[in-house]
């Protein structure tokens, strides 16, 4: 197969049906469409069948990428995505949010002359088509070893981690602090990218293979990490996110209109702002809505204030498009629904109404200098650059950090100088005896598919450690 594409022109990549940006940016529901069965069969025909594939080293949770894309070829839509859920417990999640161009994608052997095969939209395809024809099946478990872990946590490492584990005979209790399960994949994600009900059919897979998951169960408030391995479980893995909004203490932060992206985004996602007024939970729609930061959390927050309404978006970043850390993906969409980009320029102070509310930001523009510990090159103001933007909302969605609970009650848990847990890369183990940690709360904020990857990882290792 790998001769044959070399000797002849090979096709180019199926695009993904897509709703039109003029529609979309006035509504919520999902941007891509999906492929249809002949254009997912098209585009798995363009895998060359590698004799080492590169595909799966750059997965991180290890599917058999040829051998599900296969399966499509030969119209075993059912065997694909079994095959797909050997390895990993949410491909409709996977399929729809994991940064695919720079990891399967990425490594795709046809990228490197061609356009690289699009794994993820084929992932995407088996499991939408497995839900829409109902044929989720819950694999065999084998019987209860006796043992029960301690999950803290329901984001994409704690199900992960949680599903694994139950597939090898533990008794397996996911612990949630808010009151729907999901961690970022539901509070952080808007619906236009992850739909809610989608979500909830992976989350009742997990569950359906045993796991139970207790909501409204802050650990280190309602039970601290020692109390649970004290009282009822024999491990404990902890992977409750990077949930603390970081601000830029820039004067007048303080005024009325400006949010974090971590409350500006859960108000619209988890708690449904943007469906009034059917819920009714309050959220400012704005009228010229600026939203400070480059990262995936950016673009969902000024793609969202847009179907909220605003007349205006702005993405303010004090670096070039180059540098900016958000998908590509998610730039090229938010530029074609009208996400107004304000580069090279950075709010060095908020400016209030006689009420407390904002109603301008000062900027200064930057260029950018020598790289810094990113490797990006670093923004340096331009003096005498300043000018004032009117604007009546402000997010800000620079990155988050450990939420400082968990720690502050469990003294035992090795804590580094950024206040994240201090755990074994390759397996997730903690100094402390019985804990496991793993996702954004080791390694700041990250992708899904990276905490995935964690939650495997420490799985194998927690197995290993009960059955010893």
């Amino acid at each position: 197969m790998a001769e044959e594409a070399k000797k002849k022109k090979w096709p180019p990549r199926n695009k993904i049906p897509e709703q039109k940006p003029s529609v979309r940016n006035k509504n919520f529901e999902e941007v891509n469409l999906g492929y249809t069965e002949e254009q997912a069969i098209a585009e798995a025909e363009r895998c060359i069948q590698c004799k080492n594939p590169k595909c799966v080293e750059g997965c991180p949770v290890e599917i058999d990428i040829p051998g599900f894309i296969q399966k499509i070829v030969d119209k075993d839509f059912d065997g694909a995505i079994k095959l797909i859920k050997n390895d990993n417990a949410l491909p409709a999640v996977c399929g729809r949010v994991c940064p695919q161009e720079d990891q399967c994608e990425g490594k795709c052997i046809l990228g490197i002359k061609r356009e690289p095969v699009a794994i993820g939209n084929l992932e995407r395809y088996v499991a939408d088509y497995e839900r829409e024809h109902n044929l989720v099946e819950k694999p065999e478990v084998p019987p209860s070893t006796g043992k029960k872990v301690a999950v803290v946590g329901s984001g994409p490492a704690g199900l992960t981690c949680a599903g694994d584990l139950a597939k090898m005979g533990h008794e397996v209790v996911i612990f949630e602090a808010l009151h729907v399960a999901g961690g970022v994949l539901v509070y952080g994600i808007p619906e236009f990218r992850l739909p809610k009900a989608i979500l909830q059919e992976e989350v009742d897979f997990v569950k359906s293979l045993g796991v139970e998951i207790r909501k409204n169960f802050v650990v280190g408030k309602t039970m601290t990490v020692k109390e649970l391995l004290d009282n009822e479980f024999d491990a404990v893995f902890i992977a409750n996110g990077a949930g603390l909004p970081m601000f830029m203490n820039t004067p007048g932060e303080n005024l009325n209109g400006i949010y974090s992206s971590n409350e500006y985004l859960t108000r619209s996602n988890l708690m449904r702002a943007y469906d009034f007024p059917k819920y009714d939970t309050p959220i400012i729609k704005g009228r010229n809505v600026a939203v400070i930061g480059g990262g995936n959390t950016a673009m969902d927050s000024v793609r969202t204030a847009l179907r909220l309404g605003a007349d205006n978006a702005y993405i303010i970043y004090r670096r070039s498009r180059k540098e900016m850390p958000a998908r590509i993906e998610e730039i090229h969409h938010a530029e074609e629904e009208g996400i107004q980009f304000h580069l090279l320029t950075n709010p060095i102070e908020y400016i209030g109404d006689d009420r407390g509310w904002v109603k301008a930001m000062r900027c200064i523009k930057m260029e950018l200098g020598e790289p810094d510990s990113s490797g990006r090159r670093r923004p340096v103001p331009i003096e005498g650059s300043e000018f004032e933007m009117e604007v009546d909302t402000v997010v800000v969605a620079i990155g988050t950090r450990a939420n400082p609970l968990l720690a502050q009650t469990t003294p035992e848990l090795p804590i580094n100088k950024w206040g994240y847990i201090d755990a074994d890369e390759e397996t997730g183990r903690t100094k402390m005896e019985g804990v496991w940690a793993g996702g954004d709360i080791v390694t700041g904020g990250a992708t899904v598919i990276l905490a995935m990857g964690a939650g495997k990882r420490a799985a194998r290792d927690i197995h290993e450690y009960l059955m010893k």
